[in-house]
């Protein structure tokens, strides 16, 4: 009897030790995501998930291609030349009820499915033109006639005393390009958004108001098609948790020192010391748990009511969102 449990005993070792010398199946390759967005320090949270490896331990292979403008942006996701668009949630907007500029099929398939920040955004003007009195005969530029940010261009220069008839809108494109244009002299002011507005006021130019004047504001979200999105979860869900894994690496104080040196790495011409400006005004901006900003988002539906064109009474933001991923993503209800 005791031969008997000495081999039973040997026997389930052996196996044991086998089990634990076989091989593991290798995990399955990341799922590529591509992910379209403007260039600029509101991709902080992105950049952070790249550096530390969140986007590859959720199981997703992420690459980046900057804008030039809105339009290419809506349109490379429509076209699926591109998964994710990172972008203010008003060009969705634009896009789903046929306000945009580019030309696109009938009935897009877009939706917001987290939040980033609120916008960051400030009117920066030339250094001869220090208040909005001096922007009468002046031209400023924008993005797109349409989409958000010159609407909250039009209504910084409404609240001021302005008339649309007392200046002049130019097409400008991307951020970084009316900066570099703004600098240029080519106009005598621009929306900019951080850090592009410490740049400027570096060197001579003057910020004149900000967005927070008109309270609330939902700026970057992430979008994506519908049709994508269903056949991807699993690749969402891990771009949303690694993106949040990078915004609370940015959140934590023993990592500021860093966080400054990877917004140097990543925007040209800022200095270690704008660099500090920078993580200060971008930090308390961020949507840090990645929500989409309810009031903010009320405000984007105000503005576009307001300037939007064919004119459209806009109120609802559950139109154009699908929260279930966001839900799984982080066990909601």
């Amino acid at each position: 009897m005791l031969k008997r449990v000495v081999l039973l005993l040997a026997l389930v070792v052996a196996i044991g030790t086998a089990a634990a010398q076989t091989p593991s199946s290798p995990p399955p390759p990341p799922k590529p995501v591509r992910v379209i967005t403007f260039d600029g320090g509101w991709n902080l949270p992105l950049w952070a998930a790249q550096r530390q490896g969140f986007f590859q331990a959720n199981g997703v292979a992420v690459t980046v291609t900057h804008t030039p403008n809105s339009g290419f942006l809506i349109t490379g996701l429509l076209d699926g030349r591109f998964d994710v668009g990172l972008a203010t949630i008003d060009n969705l907007v634009a896009y789903q009820e046929g306000q945009g500029e580019a030309k696109i099929a009938e009935n897009p398939d877009l939706f917001g499915f987290m939040g980033s920040d609120s916008g960051f955004v400030s009117l920066v003007t030339a250094p001869d033109v220090k208040r909005f009195s001096d922007l009468k005969g002046k031209t400023l530029s924008v993005d797109a006639l349409t989409n958000g940010l010159a609407y909250v261009l039009r209504e910084l220069l409404a609240r001021n005393g302005i008339a649309e008839t007392d200046v002049k809108f130019e097409r400008a494109g991307a951020t970084a390009t009316r900066y570099k244009e703004l600098l240029a002299g080519k106009h005598a002011g621009t929306i900019l958004r951080t850090p592009f507005e410490l740049l400027a006021k570096n060197r001579g130019f003057n910020e004149l108001a900000t967005a927070e004047s008109l309270g609330a504001y939902q700026g970057t979200a992430g979008m994506a098609r519908r049709a994508w999105a269903s056949q991807n979860e699993a690749a969402l869900i891990g771009f949303m948790r690694a993106y949040r894994a990078g915004m609370d690496w940015i959140y934590d104080p023993k990592n500021r020192e860093i966080v400054e040196a990877v917004l140097v790495a990543n925007v040209r011409d800022l200095t270690p010391a704008l660099a500090k400006q920078a993580y200060d005004l971008l930090l308390p901006g961020f949507n840090r748990d990645i929500s989409i900003n309810a009031k903010g988002f009320q405000t984007v539906l105000q503005l576009r009511s307001k300037f939007g064109e064919p004119p459209k009474k806009l109120s609802d933001p559950n139109k154009y969102l699908d929260l279930s991923y966001y839900n799984k993503a982080f066990a909601k209800p």
